[in-house]
C-alpha cells in the first residue's frame, strides 16, 4: 500500500519549499506546514484505513528528513523527556509529523527561543509549555510570556496538584507575566493550596499581601545589621517578606492535599533557611534534627554569639532555623513509609511531625 500520488507530490512539493515545522490533524486528515510566509496545508486523500494512512505519510516524512522511513522512535519517550537528547540537528524532529518528537525538542538542553516558536506552533499543549518554560533561553526570549499566558489560561482546568504547583512556580519566574496577573493569581490562590506552593518555591520574598514591618523587625534591624549572615538570615525571616513567606507556608501544610506538597514545601523551608547549614542539606527523621539543632544553640558558633549578646530573645528563633534547614522527606518517611495516601488520611498520619513542625513555623511569627 503507498500514498495516494498527488499526497506525494504535495508532500515533496511542501518539504522542497523547506518548511520550519509540519503538524497532522488526524481528525480532519490534513497535513500543515509552517513557512517563512505563512502556513501551508495539504489535505490528505486517504486510500486505507486512516491509522494506516497516517503512518504511511510519516514513514514519507521520515524518509525524507532522517534518512530512514522507520519514523520517530517513540519507545524512546523517557529518555527524551528527561532532556537527553543531542542538541544538534534539533528542528529536524519538528518536520516528522510526530507529537513525541515535538515534546522531546521541548525537553531538549539546547532548545532556543526560534524553535520554541516552531514547536508551539507544532504542538501547544501545556506540558510542553512547562517544559518549554524550564528553558533559560526559551523564558527570557519572546516566548516565554506567550507560553506563561497560555499557562495562566489553562490553569482552571488542571486537575492535579502537581501540574498546578509546577504550573504557578514557572509562571512567576521574573519577566514572564505582569503584576495584574500575579495579584489575579494569588486570590486564586487563597482557595488552592497547590497554587500557594508555587509562590513560595518562585517568590519567597515578594509573597503579596505582606503586612507593616514589626517594632520587633525594626529593633532588631538597628541592632544586628551588620552582622554575618545568619544575622540576616533572622532579619529575612522576620521582615514583611518573611513574614509573608511563613504565613503561606503554614497555611500550606496546615492543609496539604498531596505527598508532594508536603515533600515540595519542607524542600522550599530547607531552601529558604540553607545559611544555617553551610556544609549542605541532611536526610533525617524530626527527632535527629531537633537534637541537632540543640547542639547547635548549646556550643554557641561564632556567627551566633553576636546576635544572642545583642537579642537574647533570639534563642529559639535561631533553634527553629536551624531545624527547619534540615527538613527533607526524611521527616515523613518513618509516618508514611511506602504509603500512598492522600488527603485527610495523609494529614492523619502525618501529625506527629507536622504539629510540631508548625509550632516551628510559628515561633518565627512576630505579630
Amino acid at each position: 500500500m503507498t500514498l495516494a500520488s498527488q499526497d506525494t507530490l504535495r508532500i515533496n512539493v511542501l518539504l522542497a519549499n523547506k518548511p520550519q515545522a509540519i503538524r497532522i490533524h488526524e481528525s480532519s486528515m490534513t497535513l500543515f506546514g509552517l513557512s517563512e510566509k505563512g502556513e501551508l496545508k495539504v489535505e490528505l486523500n486517504p486510500n486505507c484505513r486512516d491509522e494506516q494512512y497516517i503512518k504511511k505519510v510519516k514513514e514519507l516524512l521520515s524518509g525524507y528528513v532522517l534518512g530512514s522511513p522507520g519514523g520517530y522512535p517513540v519507545y524512546l519517550q523517557r529518555w527524551t523527556r528527561m532532556g537527553q537528547m543531542r542538541d544538534d540537528n534539533l528542528e529536524q524532529l519538528l518536520l516528522l509529523g510526530e507529537p513525541e518528537a515535538v515534546i522531546a525538542l521541548a525537553c531538549a538542553s539546547g532548545i532556543t527561543n526560534e524553535l520554541a516558536r516552531r514547536a508551539w506552533w507544532a504542538l501547544e499543549d501545556a506540558g510542553n509549555a512547562r517544559r518549554m518554560l524550564i528553558s533559560e533561553a526559551v523564558k527570557s526570549g519572546e516566548m516565554g510570556p506567550v507560553l506563561a499566558a497560555y499557562l495562566i489560561e489553562y490553569l482552571p482546568f488542571e486537575s492535579e496538584p502537581e501540574q498546578m504547583m509546577m504550573t504557578v512556580s514557572l509562571v512567576l519566574q521574573p519577566g514572564l507575566i505582569d503584576a495584574g496577573m500575579k495579584a489575579g493569581l494569588w486570590k486564586k490562590s487563597q482557595r488552592k493550596n497547590p497554587y500557594l506552593v508555587g509562590f513560595l518555591s518562585s517568590c519567597a520574598d515578594s509573597i503579596p499581601d505582606q503586612q507593616p514591618p514589626s517594632s520587633f523587625y525594626l529593633q532588631l534591624k538597628s541592632a544586628i545589621d551588620d552582622e554575618n549572615s545568619v544575622a540576616q538570615l533572622l532579619l529575612r525571616v522576620m521582615s514583611p517578606s518573611g513574614q509573608a513567606f511563613l504565613a503561606t507556608a503554614i497555611k500550606v501544610l496546615n492543609k496539604p492535599t498531596t505527598q508532594e506538597m508536603v515533600t515540595t514545601t519542607l524542600d522550599v523551608l530547607a531552601d529558604y533557611f540553607s545559611v544555617m547549614r553551610p556544609d549542605g542539606g541532611v536526610d533525617e527523621t524530626l527527632d535527629k534534627l531537633e537534637r541537632d539543632a540543640e547542639d547547635y544553640i548549646n556550643t554557641a558558633p561564632d556567627e551566633l554569639q553576636g546576635i544572642v549578646r545583642k537579642c537574647a530573645d533570639c534563642e529559639q528563633q535561631l533553634y527553629s532555623m536551624r531545624l527547619l534547614s534540615g527538613l527533607s522527606y526524611g521527616v515523613i518517611r518513618p509516618f508514611l513509609g511506602d504509603s500512598t495516601a492522600i488527603g485527610s488520611l495523609m494529614r492523619r498520619k502525618l501529625e506527629p511531625v507536622m504539629t510540631p513542625l508548625l509550632l516551628h513555623l510559628k515561633n518565627l511569627q512576630r505579630r
